[in-house]
């Protein structure tokens, strides 16, 4: 027994010096460029705004550390930055539950095409990522503006019924449209990746068992592809949460969203502590949402453990 341990003891060790070798690396980024960020961040929230902008300095004539309170109270008195916080929350709620309606089908009809197009299928998924974020963003100004043969289109139907012509550019629908066209192949490729792992005998044995079409997407692939949902979900609604280019180009003023106005604190109000603050609101939704996504899961790996 004692010889038995002692051969598995050199084996555990270079055990765990080899994930450490793999995990390493990874752990080490997470923490240079987002752990210590973070705490740059929560520590700049405390401190006081610079006489040109930027930061105070930390000490101040007695050489007491000079903290203060004071860049939270605008977030919690001022209703304008916790409306523009519940809206970028409501416009990534809506990202993501178009993203997930346009994804599923799409990712099911991939995980369902012969394999011999499947990969096609997916590089034209992630085709848009070849070209430039601001000159994608860019043209959708050029769909939606107002000569565009859309708005037109829309308009002349809206005509004929007797409504009044609509404005597509610089509107929250805009911002949507912006949001949901980024952000949806992060929902395809996570639901594909699960949907094509589900076994074709599970499909089957529902058929053999009498159930329908609707019946066996609903009862089987449908619970089997939560954790692909989930994990959609989140890569979606988190960046949708604090984005601000897509809103800044297709927004206007009216379309204005949270990232933004910390990007307005930040460059050119040049009020980093009330900045950190909106920063740190926006983290913690962001962990909220995580952390919520991550206990919808549990119970479903627990099931098919």
């Amino acid at each position: 027994m004692s010889e038995a341990v002692t051969a598995i003891k050199p084996a555990s060790g270079k055990g765990g010096l080899a994930r450490w070798l793999i995990s390493g690396p990874p752990l080490l980024y997470l923490i240079v460029f987002f752990a210590v960020p973070t705490l740059i961040m929560a520590f700049a929230a405390f401190r006081f705004p610079g006489d040109y902008g930027g930061l105070a300095p930390l000490f101040d004539e007695t050489g007491a550390l000079d903290l203060t309170l004071e860049s939270f109270t605008p977030f919690f008195t001022d209703f304008i930055y916790t409306a523009i916080f519940l809206k970028s929350l409501l416009f990534a709620v809506i990202t993501t539950l178009v993203c997930l309606t346009m994804a599923y089908p799409l990712a099911l009809l991939i995980a369902r095409s012969p394999q011999k197009w499947r990969n096609l299928l997916v590089l034209l998924v992630i085709l848009p990522f070849w070209s430039n974020f601001l000159i994608r963003i860019y043209a959708w100004m050029i769909l939606l503006g107002p000569q565009s043969a859309l708005t037109r289109g829309l308009n002349a139907v809206l005509d004929v019924f007797g409504f009044e012509p609509v404005t597509l550019l610089y509107s929250a629908f805009a911002v949507i449209v912006g949001l949901v066209y980024v952000h949806l192949p992060f929902m395809v490729l996570p639901l594909y990746a699960n949907l094509e792992k589900h076994d074709p005998a599970l499909l089957d044995a529902a058929q053999d068992l009498g159930a329908g079409k609707w019946q066996t997407f609903w009862r089987v692939t449908f619970p089997l592809s939560l954790p692909g949902i989930y994990a959609g979900a989140a890569l979606v609604f988190i960046p949708a949460l604090g984005i601000f280019a897509v809103s800044d180009i297709l927004g206007g003023t009216g379309g204005i969203m949270i990232g933004n106005v910390i990007k307005q604190q930040f460059l050119d109000s040049r009020d980093w502590p009330f900045g950190s603050v909106l920063s740190i609101m926006l983290t913690v939704a962001a962990l909220a949402a995580a952390g919520f996504a991550a206990l919808l899961a549990r119970p479903r790996r627990r099931q098919h453990a």
